[in-house]
């Protein structure tokens, strides 16, 4: 039986235009990802990493190429049917956290859930909270915590739509080794627990070892699918 897809990919470019004629940052990327199953890309810097996750999100459109996202075609979607989707369907971790400063640690979790208009955003983001090891600092600021605490933060709020796809783009850029292996240690728990599929980009040759396949970028070109 064949493995259900949630994220397909095929022949993905990305150019941009430059007065000195297009500059293709991305060159017919193709692979496939199916659900609950971990993918690193990994590549040395300017070689179209972070490229390749925001054509996959739908946080940018590509030049040419498709992507599909649990059978639905991206690609081709305004910036409205992308955001909707993201919205439902993809969670996101960044390097920087991307937490909202003038909310607390709950209210940050809880953003994706208030955006959609339902309610048991409250008590989803407080189960999340505990199950990251913060339940006792649900209602401290951004300002307020250590840089650790932040991504665990951004790791709830990455969970609770219950997303088919979680992107992450250098989750432990920003912060030590010892705090590192105890986020990627929840990133790779609530993933496991949720069947959700991980896409992460990193230049932690340790971390990429720890996921189910290897994409190798150089260049804008996968140069190996391991």
């Amino acid at each position: 039986m064949n493995e259900k897809l949630v994220l397909e990919v095929n022949a993905l470019t990305k150019s941009y235009s430059t007065s000195g004629g297009p500059l293709t940052v991305l060159r017919d990327v193709t692979f496939g990802l199916g659900e609950s199953r971990t993918c690193a890309i990994v590549g040395p810097s300017g070689s179209g990493k972070t490229t390749l996750l925001g054509l996959c999100a739908g946080l940018d459109q590509p030049t040419s190429g498709t992507v599909h996202l649990n059978g639905i075609g991206i690609h081709d979607m305004d910036e409205d049917g992308r955001a909707q989707l993201r919205g439902s369907k993809i969670g996101f971790v960044f390097q920087n956290f991307q937490l909202l400063s003038t909310l607390t640690a709950k209210e940050n979790v809880m953003v994706p859930i208030e955006l959609r208009g339902e309610s048991g955003a409250d008590d989803l983001a407080m189960e999340l909270l505990d199950r990251v090891g913060l339940g006792d600092r649900m209602d401290h600021y951004p300002i307020q915590l250590s840089g650790g605490e932040q991504q665990r933060v951004a790791l709830a709020r990455a969970f609770i739509n219950r997303p088919k796809v979680l992107f992450a783009d250098e989750p432990t850029g920003n912060l030590d080794s010892d705090t590192s292996g105890k986020v990627i240690s929840l990133l790779f728990d609530l993933n496991k627990a949720a069947g959700t599929a991980l896409v992460l980009v990193t230049h932690n040759l340790e971390l990429a070892a720890m996921t189910d396949c290897i994409i190798k970028l150089k260049g804008g070109k996968m140069v190996a699918s391991l």
